[in-house]
């Protein structure tokens, strides 16, 4: 798919831009990756959807790729700049864990998360915990011409660099309104490069630097791994659209100290929106928060969460509903069975792809990732009775590398997920099908209707006339 030039949005500019790589051998990227103190919800997730959309446009078009995505297991305090805990002790603390192996439970489900939705995995993530001999370095070289020492640590003066803030576009009052106050601060935009311990406390995770015991800044870490993985300069820089007021205009300016330039590290900076529900936007500080696990145990397949994703734009706010989640795995669902029917009249001689097709695949991707506008076109092709079934298949592999929904693979029993609170196990179901089907062939309608009603009541649609026979009844 190179025929149509890629253009993005740039955070930087706010505007689209077409993308060129730095180095056609080799794109790179930089996620920021989650804070691994609890699972990532719903909504922490979209930007891994986002993000990998992206990566597997870039291969698409041909470009080698290399793609980073950060674990965050030291440094990010409760609050959005400088004052509050380190989650990940507050984490420790209230549970009584040991914190290093609350970062490795929650790093493994994160990547299970990531597998489940068919994230690609990424070429490196690093841990902040094995990256800290480079941030003191680093905070080595900025700390005379560019930071200040407080009593409760090194603090990034913001005024030493260019135009500080520009990727948060105008000054707002909601920005400034999430930074914290903390005595001393020179101006309300500073920043702690280094966090020293208290005196008389003691952290799970501390180490001795130049200003004292303590553990580093959440916002060091990022600047520090991208430089390290990818290099001073690189193509891309992904986050979730809350990152574009704080945290990455403070990677910006540790990136511009280090390199006492007005370079920002990475070409292009992309944002993806808020996953939101009816309250406002999704977020872990209600304390009940949606997990893709309790998606699953209601019945529904990862994969139909990336697909409700795929269907509003990236940079657009996308709604969580039940709702709209059971519409995209009735999508889903109705997509396979297309492919599955394929597959049946398939001559296994492989098949051509078509070029109109590809082309209109082409054009939305490229265009910002439209992924919205790829799926009337996807609807199109299978229901395209003038290509042979080889032919959509082979087609349909072009749309799966951008898409990742597996549809290529995916069959509809794997879509047929147990509700966690499902009452009947699936031999108990075919035993009372099999009961079902002697009492139409015996005319016994009544009884027929009282078995269906029975497993309706045990949350099992029967479908008559589908091959797949039945299904678990998606929870309103």
């Amino acid at each position: 798919m190179t025929g149509v030039p890629l253009i993005l949005y740039n955070s930087l500019s706010r505007a689209l831009e077409p993308f060129a790589p730095l180095d056609p051998g080799n794109v790179r990227i930089y996620s920021c990756g989650p804070t691994v103190y609890h699972y990532a919800h719903v909504g922490n997730l979209r930007a891994y959807v986002f993000t990998d959309t992206l990566s597997r446009t870039i291969a698409a078009k041909g470009w080698p790729l290399t793609h980073v995505i950060n674990i965050t297991d030291v440094g990010h305090l409760t609050s959005d700049a400088d004052a509050g805990d380190d989650k990940m002790e507050a984490a420790a603390r209230a549970s009584g864990r040991d914190i290093w192996a609350i970062a490795r439970h929650y790093t493994q489900a994160f990547k299970q998360n990531l597998a489940d939705l068919n994230i690609r995995t990424p070429t490196h993530m690093p841990l902040a915990t094995d990256h800290v001999a480079e941030m003191i370095a680093w905070g080595e070289k900025i700390a005379d011409r560019h930071c200040y020492q407080l009593e409760d640590g090194l603090y990034f003066d913001t005024t030493t660099v260019p135009d500080y803030g520009r990727l948060a576009g105008a000054a707002d009052d909601a920005a400034q309104g999430r930074i914290d106050t903390v005595a001393g601060k020179r101006h309300p935009q500073d920043f702690a490069i280094w966090r020293s311990t208290p005196p008389g406390e003691t952290r799970q995770m501390e180490w001795d630097s130049p200003w004292g015991r303590g553990a580093p800044g959440w916002h060091l870490e990022c600047s520090v791994m991208a430089a390290k993985y990818l290099g001073p300069a690189f193509d891309i820089h992904t986050g979730g659209i809350d990152h574009r007021e704080i945290h990455h205009p403070n990677e910006i300016a540790q990136n511009q100290a280090h390199c006492e330039c007005a370079d920002t590290g990475a070409t292009f900076w992309l944002h993806n929106n808020f996953l939101v529900d009816r309250a406002g936007k999704m977020s872990k500080s209600s304390g009940e928060f949606l997990t893709l696990s309790r998606l699953i145990e209601r019945g529904f397949h990862p994969l139909s969460y990336r697909l409700m994703c795929l269907q509003a734009h990236y940079r657009s706010e996308l709604e969580f509903s039940w709702e709209n989640l059971t519409a995209a795995q009735v999508r889903l669902k109705r997509w396979v069975h297309a492919v599955e029917g394929l597959r049946s009249r398939s001559t296994a001689g492989g098949g051509a792809r078509s070029a109109d097709y590809i082309a209109q695949l082409d054009a939305a991707i490229s265009d910002d990732l439209a992924t919205p506008r790829t799926l009337p076109v996807l609807d199109a092709l299978l229901g395209d009775k003038k290509l042979s079934a080889d032919d959509r298949l082979a087609t349909l592999l072009a749309f799966d590398e951008v898409l990742g929904l597996d549809l290529a693979q995916l069959d509809r029993a794997a879509l047929r997920v147990r509700p966690a609170g499902a009452t009947i196990d699936e031999a108990a179901i075919k035993a009372r099908l099999a009961d079902r089907k002697e009492a139409r062939i015996a005319k016994d309608f009544a009884r027929s209707d009282a078995i269906r009603d029975e497993l309706a009541s045990s949350g099992v649609e029967v479908m008559d006339g589908d091959p797949l026979g039945w299904d678990w009844k998606l929870p309103g």
